[in-house]
C-alpha cells in the first residue's frame, strides 16, 4: 500500500438528473440517509503541498464548493462535454478572482471543441457585464504534471464516444464509461483505489451497470473500489450490503486518501 500524499473528495456521485430526482417519490429519492442525496458527478483532488485539481464542472459546482470547502483550483480536468459535467464552468470566475490567475482546462479534442462552442462568450469579445471566466483550453496529454504530481489520462468508451478517465498515482477515476479499450487496461494496473461508473442494475447503452462495473473491477483488481454516477435505483445501505468485499458505493462528501504510488 502506498503512503498518503493527499486526498480526494467526492463533490458529487449521482447521474445527470441527480438524486433525488425532480418529482420522484421513490424510496431512494425520499430517503433521509444523506448518502442517498447525490449531486452531479465530480471529484476534487488535493495533494499535501496544496496543488488542487477539479475533475469536471457540474451544474452543482457552486453548491459543491461551498459545501466541501473548495477554495482553490489550479486546473480543471474534463472527462467529456455532457451537460452534467461542464455546465458549471462559469463558476470558475470565483477562483479566477481568489487566485488572480487564468485557470487551465484540459480535455480531449472533442471536449475542447464543444467547450469553445458552448462557452463562446468566454473566448470572444462580448458584453463584459457580469464578468467572464478566465480559462485556457489545453489538450490533455497521456502524461501531465501539476506541481510535480503526475496525472495520466485513461481513454474509455462512453457509448460511441471516447472520453477520458484520469489516474492520480495509485488512484483512478473512471466515470461515464461502459467499456475500456485494450490500450487502457495496462494504465489501470497496480491501483490502490478504483472509482468506476455503475449507473444502475439494469443494462445501459452508455454506462456500466453494477454487474459490468464488477466485471471490470475483477479484471483490474484494485485494493478497493467505489461505484459512482449512481441513479435512484441504488439505495446506499441496501446496495452496499449486496456488493462483494472491497467494493462500496461512493457518496457525496466521501474523502479518500491519495497514495504516492
Amino acid at each position: 500500500m502506498s503512503s498518503t500524499n493527499g486526498r480526494v473528495t467526492f463533490l458529487g456521485s449521482g447521474t445527470s438528473h441527480g438524486v433525488p430526482m425532480i418529482g420522484c417519490r421513490c424510496a431512494v429519492c425520499t430517503s433521509t440517509d444523506e448518502r442517498d442525496k447525490r449531486m452531479r458527478p465530480s471529484i476534487y483532488v488535493q495533494w499535501a503541498d496544496g496543488t488542487s485539481l477539479l475533475v469536471d464542472t457540474t451544474p452543482d459546482l457552486r453548491s459543491q464548493a461551498l459545501r466541501h470547502g473548495v477554495e482553490r483550483v489550479d486546473a480543471v480536468l474534463f472527462t467529456h462535454c455532457h451537460a452534467d459535467h461542464v455546465m458549471g464552468l462559469d463558476e470558475v470566475r470565483r477562483f479566477n478572482i481568489l487566485q488572480k490567475t487564468t485557470i487551465p482546462c484540459f480535455g480531449n479534442d472533442d471536449t475542447l471543441t464543444d467547450l469553445r462552442r458552448i462557452f463562446n462568450y468566454a473566448f470572444e469579445a462580448t458584453d463584459l457585464g457580469g464578468g467572464l471566466p478566465r480559462i485556457e483550453l489545453r489538450l490533455a496529454g497521456e502524461r501531465m504534471w501539476f506541481g510535480g504530481h503526475e496525472v495520466r489520462a485513461v481513454p474509455v468508451w462512453h457509448g460511441p464516444r471516447m472520453i477520458l478517465g484520469y489516474r492520480f498515482g495509485t488512484f483512478a477515476y473512471l466515470t461515464d464509461c461502459n467499456a475500456i479499450p485494450d490500450a487502457s487496461w495496462p494504465l489501470l494496473e497496480d491501483l490502490d483505489t478504483l472509482v468506476i461508473d455503475a449507473v444502475r442494475h439494469k443494462p445501459h447503452k452508455t454506462h456500466f451497470n453494477v454487474e459490468g462495473a464488477l466485471d471490470a473491477i475483477r479484471r483490474i483488481r484494485p485494493r478497493r473500489a467505489y461505484l459512482t454516477h449512481l441513479n435512484h435505483d441504488l439505495g446506499h445501505v441496501a446496495t452496499n450490503a449486496a456488493l462483494p468485499q472491497g467494493v462500496e458505493l461512493a457518496y457525496d462528501g466521501l474523502v479518500l486518501e491519495l497514495g504516492t504510488g
